[in-house]
């Protein structure tokens, strides 16, 4: 059997990958060739950006938050991720399922538990082990994985799903930075973006699975006592469990993540529902709304909290920790989160993406946090809290054995933690490949099997180095330039939105207009009723297209011409449309199109006939589609007068569009080459 040259052909983009992977090889060496020298760096350096730079991290997620639900609440809000009449690719039940399967992770396991009882124990501020910390130790929890962390993700997934599916550009971090440099971004420009975006994600996606080797050894060890807790047994995991996530890429997306996603799942909802009917479940309903109303309440003063009074290094080790971790993993989660919302608009992404796995959030942590504070506040299981302070790896499994079936959780557990890393592992191989190619998503196996294998091999070597210490400070450091950018892409996003007020503008105006063409084009009422009950054919419509709108077409560029204005005509037969583009020196492209659209005929049109599901009758339209995707009005039936007059129409607007809009017009000018590429295949016949 032999292998397809184009199977094993390259789709890097060498000025990105040879920049990630030198850096990413050198911390490697580095770290190799003196381990405990290397775990004293980190910590010296995560100190120093604690010190220097929390304000930055701080200031940064709060923009991002704050940005992404001022533009959701705006008039922007309607806009669509993809053309104005493109339908969402998922029904709103299954992109639900998905967001919700973006929610779980490793960190819901590791944290659950231990992060609220940790908190309860040796709180920021306050007397440890009061119902006052026990209630702030929830709070914390819920601040630190509610709305912060998913405008962080939100933000990502939105920009990138902006530029790609509305304007054609490459499902890549640079793309977000287009309304500010233009074309530039396929130069050195988008190489860095790039590349940062990769060191951040590889450093990202090296914290998680560093963090679920230790909890899977923890689980272990639980479970077969006779296995100790150690560096050399999570480094072995690492690599069987790393082996098993490139058997999952070559797998395939459909055999490989989409079932072990399935799982995930059905595990992580099947462990909360267990440990919500067996623990104290009135407690806990209790205590979530109550927590997510302090939550809410507190939000302001939490976000900008920064312990400025106090010399503790409480925040380095844990608000700056997760947000730098988020902010690193932004571009694996955000990419996944922007291929399922094609078609949504900005205002469903936002809160479906903010709301749905917050809420998800805040129960999972209610169901196993609050679980573990009732144990000891009410049980006097106080031997945990020095349990989950010696290791925080055991605190779910100490968690099970004060449950029913503690054995058979535990087992489950440990499934599911492996699962999850070998999801995460093969999700993020595709990504950092997709990064590392320019954006395409649609390159050879072997190269997502470099980058599985890379992530295990940047894991292993960060636990050597010092465990969560060295995955604390590679995470807030790799963010560091990516929140950067992220700012910039926030920039970006919102001069790219400007435009879309011109549009709005535009296709109100020409909906008034296109009624008042329609209600002149009739020589009476009764003509004008005539054409609100027909259902015309394809071939009569078609045979408008060509006699009457690719001939009013040539007309305009006939007079166009004359005027010193440069313009071309198409026409294509299948399918049938035709198009006008007028071109004035390096400006953007002025773009009619009418297409042939065909349409179930509806059921009260001939309400006689009796039609049989699958064998609906068909009628046709003349639709306009300009640059920004179909206007939703027909011109079949009108005349040659009529259907000039509303090319005119919509070419006063453009010239009106292009007069305000002089800041965009580099924009403008790549959105017209992008979009002219897919139509190539349209035959000028105008001969004029």
């Amino acid at each position: 059997m032999s292998v397809s040259k184009n199977a094993l052909k390259s789709t890097l983009l060498l000025p990105v990958f040879i920049p990630a992977v030198a850096v990413i090889f050198l911390m490697i060496i580095g770290t190799l060739s003196n381990p405990e020298l290397a775990g004293e760096f980190f910590a010296d350096v995560l100190s120093s950006i604690t010190k220097n730079f929390g304000w930055f991290y701080m200031l940064a997620v709060a923009i991002f938050l704050i940005f992404i639900f001022s533009i959701a609440i705006s008039p922007w809000g309607k806009i669509k991720l993809g053309p104005d009449h493109i339908e969402a690719d998922y029904t709103f039940t299954a992109w639900f399922a998905m967001l919700f399967s973006a929610g779980y992770g490793i960190a819901l396991l590791f944290f659950g538990v231990a992060e609220p009882v940790l908190h309860y124990a040796s709180p920021p501020e306050g007397t440890g082990e009061t119902v006052s910390a026990a209630k702030q130790a929830m709070q914390i929890a819920f601040f630190h994985w509610g709305f912060h962390i998913w405008a962080i993700y939100g933000l990502v997934g939105l920009t990138l799903a902006y530029f790609a599916f509305r304007h054609n550009l490459p499902l890549s971090m640079r793309s977000t930075l287009f309304p500010l440099i233009g074309d530039r971004i396929y130069g050195p420009i988008g190489h860095t973006v790039d590349t940062f975006a990769i060191l951040g994600t590889v450093f990202g996606l090296a914290t998680t699975l560093g963090l679920s080797v230790t909890q899977i050894n923890a689980g272990v060890h639980y479970l077969i006592p006779s296995i100790p807790i150690s560096t050399t047994v999570q480094i072995l995991a690492l690599a069987i469990i790393t082996g098993l996530a490139i058997f999952s890429v070559i797998a395939g997306m459909d055999k490989g993540i989409k079932r072990l996603s399935l799982l995930n799942i059905t595990l992580a909802v099947a462990l909360m529902v267990f440990v919500f009917l067996a623990g104290p479940s009135v407690f806990i309903l209790e205590t979530f709304l109550q927590n997510t109303g302090s939550y809410l309440s507190n939000i302001v003063e939490r976000t900008f909290n920064l312990q400025a009074y106090s010399s503790s290094d409480w925040i380095g080790h844990w608000t700056l920790f997760i947000f730098g971790w988020t902010i690193a993993w932004a571009p694996f989660v955000g990419l996944f989160i922007a291929k399922i919302s094609r078609g949504r608009t900005i205002r469903q992404f936002v809160f479906g993406v903010m709301f749905v796995p917050t809420l998800f959030t805040f129960f999972w942590f209610s169901v196993f946090g609050d679980t573990a504070l009732h144990m000891i506040m009410q049980e006097g299981y106080h031997t945990f809290i020095q349990a989950v302070q010696n290791d925080h790896a055991v605190a779910l499994f100490k968690l099970f054995e004060h449950l029913p079936l503690s054995g058979i959780l535990s087992t489950l557990a440990v499934i599911l933690i492996i699962t999850f890393f070998v999801t995460s592992a093969d999700s993020g191989a595709l990504v950092i490949d997709s990064l590392a190619s320019g954006g395409s998503l649609n390159s050879p196996v072997w190269q997502r099997v470099f980058w599985a294998a890379l992530l295990g091999t940047v894991a292993a070597v960060l636990l050597l180095a010092g465990g969560l210490k060295a995955l604390q400070t590679a995470s807030i450091v790799s963010a560091l330039p990516f929140a950067v950018i992220m700012l910039i892409a926030t920039v970006g996003m919102w001069r790219a939105l400007v435009i879309e007020t011109h549009r709005e503008v535009s296709l109100k105006s020409a909906m008034r207009n296109s009624g008042k063409t329609l209600a002149h084009q009739g020589a009476n009422w009764k003509d004008r009723l005539a054409k609100l009950v027909q259902y015309p054919d394809e071939a009569e419509v078609s045979s408008f297209i060509k006699k009457v709108a690719y001939e009013s077409m040539k007309t305009v560029k006939v007079e166009l011409k004359r005027r010193g204005w440069e313009s071309k005509v198409y026409f294509d037969d299948s399918p049938v449309r035709t198009r006008i583009e007028v071109i004035k020196s390096e400006q953007m492209a002025f773009i009619y199109e009418v297409r042939l659209c065909e349409f179930v005929i509806p059921g009260f049109a001939f309400p006689e006939r009796e039609t049989e599901v699958g064998n609906e009758e068909h009628y046709y339209r003349a639709e306009v589609f300009l640059r920004d995707g179909r206007e939703s009005y027909d011109v079949y039936g009108y005349s040659r007068h009529n259907m000039i007059t509303d090319i005119l129409d919509h070419f006063e607007r453009y010239l009106h569009k292009l007069h305000h809009s002089s800041e965009l017009l580099p924009w403008d000018i790549e959105q017209h080459e992008q979009q002219l590429q897919p139509n190539q295949n349209l035959a000028d016949k105008s001969n004029i």
